[in-house]
């Protein structure tokens, strides 16, 4: 069986069009559109107007590129926003066993008090040789154990579609009806 296509890029797919596409396109593709569209849309509406389940998908999404490219140093430095949602979601996705490293790694952070995104800067921006060993360690035990989690997210995505909206404004009207709405203005005005 050959490698399936890589999908170049959300394009304003609903939903249910984007999991159509599993089976025709890579399922990190399927995965990073999704991202790509609800980054868009916490862009528009704003990040705490995003359901549960869009916010599962940038966690997981955000630790995957993250702790991929650089370990949980990187990921604490670039998207501290989500480590306060990081264990949760990738217990809401079934992936355990990372759930557990990614607690280790915040542990390692040693936060005295409440997992805010200013406690994670803060903490890592904390020069700190016992910490940067523990994360190099769980950097390891990550690319031993992880592997990729789209599938596992893709899953996840199907079973919580209803709450992944990615065809509304704050209207909840669809981008279509919204559309047609401005042509029939502007068609009233040649009337």
């Amino acid at each position: 069986m050959s490698e399936l296509p890589w999908l170049n890029a959300y394009s304003g797919q609903t939903t249910d069009e984007l999991i159509a596409l599993g089976g025709a396109y890579r399922t990190d593709s399927i995965i990073l559109a999704f991202e790509q569209a609800i980054r868009s849309k916490a862009a528009r509406v704003g990040y705490d107007n995003l359901t549960e389940a869009e916010r599962v998908v940038l966690a997981v999404e955000g630790l995957e590129r993250e702790v991929n490219n650089g370990g949980y140093d990187q990921l604490f430095r670039n998207v501290p926003e989500q480590v306060p949602e990081l264990v949760m979601s990738l217990a809401a996705i079934g992936s355990s066993a990372v759930a557990d490293l990614t607690r280790s790694a915040i542990a390692a952070l040693r936060i005295g008090g409440p997992l805010t995104p200013e406690a994670v800067e803060a903490a890592i921006d904390d020069e700190n040789a016992d910490r940067d060993a523990e994360l190099d360690a769980l950097d390891q035990a990550y690319d031993e154990t992880a592997g990729d989690l789209a599938d596992q997210l893709l899953v996840f995505v199907k079973a919580n579609s209803a709450q992944i909206d990615l065809t509304r404004d704050m209207s909840g009207r669809p981008p279509l009806d919204r559309a047609a709405e401005r042509f029939r203005g502007l068609l009233s005005r040649f009337r």
